[in-house]
């Protein structure tokens, strides 16, 4: 059997406050294989962003793993010294981060930064850097490289600045490249043109890939597998198509019901979710998405159900594991 790329294990990462620890990832498994994409959702607050840091081992100064493996290219990150896991951060993996603007450094020029990994990492000279930003610069798009390359961030617009956030991630070549809200206030043409050069990538270099987003529809054209997170907890995994088709928990059910469609036959309203995300500091007893949930039962207020096959995909629910439909709201 072939290893995989990247395997999560039963991941836990805490973060410490003054009225006490919450659990920002709780039990988080996953697998991802190269050149393959894997959709990560959920609302803001669910766990996404923390799952990639703690991959990347970049986590806030008061965050900590307290658990699980994760294990790259068959080593355990984990057990690795921070100058070890700088030089995989630097060349295996690379993470495109939400905000080009705040990611890049405002007091250099834009190629300084892009050829930055390469003297670091591939011990190249300041004019090699140079030129292989301007190839990069080429690569994602970016007109006019060789003026691009000695200009200030300040000087690119919004989807450029991404362009040059993804060139960087792919300056050495990464096996694993997570994408945290690459198109992120952008506007839809500029978002489309960002996937499509992800998609790119993906197909051309044979990058692996997590895209961590809100935005169910990037997902659907993007991803081969998705993965549902909501309150640290992975409430459902599987196929792009099946979990799209078929969801079997009502939190994907519900945010399936919250976009508008295309394909829609009728013009019904859209059915935003009930109620806001919990506090993560006071999470309710039982399934943590019952609160808001239309087709609660008593069972979930007061037991959590574990992840478990359903059908063709992996779901945290007591209706559907119970064999129960997610058609209506009533669960019949």
């Amino acid at each position: 059997m072939t290893a995989h790329l990247l395997e999560l294990e039963d991941v836990q990462t805490q973060i410490a406050l003054r009225r006490g620890a919450i659990r920002a990832v709780d039990h988080v498994s996953l697998t991802l294989d190269p050149g393959e994409t894997l959709g990560i959702v959920g609302e803001s607050g669910s766990g996404k962003s923390m799952t990639a840091l703690s991959i990347m081992r970049l986590l806030p100064r008061a965050a900590r793993i307290t658990g699980g493996r994760i294990r790259f290219k068959g080593r355990d990150l984990a057990d690795l010294s921070e100058d070890e896991m700088e030089a995989i951060r630097g060349t295996e993996m690379a993470m495109i981060f939400q905000d080009p603007m705040t990611s890049l450094n405002p007091v250099y020029r834009a190629g300084w930064q892009v050829g930055e990994p390469l003297r670091i990492h591939r011990h190249v000279d300041k004019r090699a850097s140079i030129a292989a930003a301007v190839d990069l610069f080429r690569k994602v798009g970016i007109p006019d490289a060789k003026t691009r390359v000695d200009q200030f961030p300040h000087q690119f617009s919004g989807g450029m600045r991404q362009r040059t956030m993804i060139a960087m991630g792919l300056s050495t070549g990464p096996s694993l490249l997570i994408a945290d809200e690459p198109t992120t206030a952008l506007d839809v043409t500029i978002q489309a043109q960002i996937l499509d050069l992800l998609r790119a990538l993906n197909r051309d270099y044979g990058t692996a890939t997590i895209l961590i987003t809100h935005n169910l529809g990037v997902v659907a054209g993007m991803c081969d597998r998705v993965l549902v997170m909501y309150a640290g907890r992975v409430v459902e995994q599987g196929t792009t198509e099946d979990v799209f088709v078929h969801p079997e928990h009502p939190y994907t059910w519900s945010l399936l019901r919250s976009i508008p469609r295309l394909d829609a036959t009728g013009h019904e309203p859209l059915r935003p979710i009930e109620g806001s995300p919990p506090d993560m500091g006071r999470l309710p007893a039982g399934c943590k998405f019952h609160p808001r949930c239309p087709f609660v039962i008593d069972r979930c207020r007061e037991e959590e159900p574990d992840l478990r096959e359903v059908r063709s995909q992996l779901a945290r629910c007591w209706v559907t594991q119970a064999g129960r439909s997610l058609d209506s709201p009533d669960g019949r």
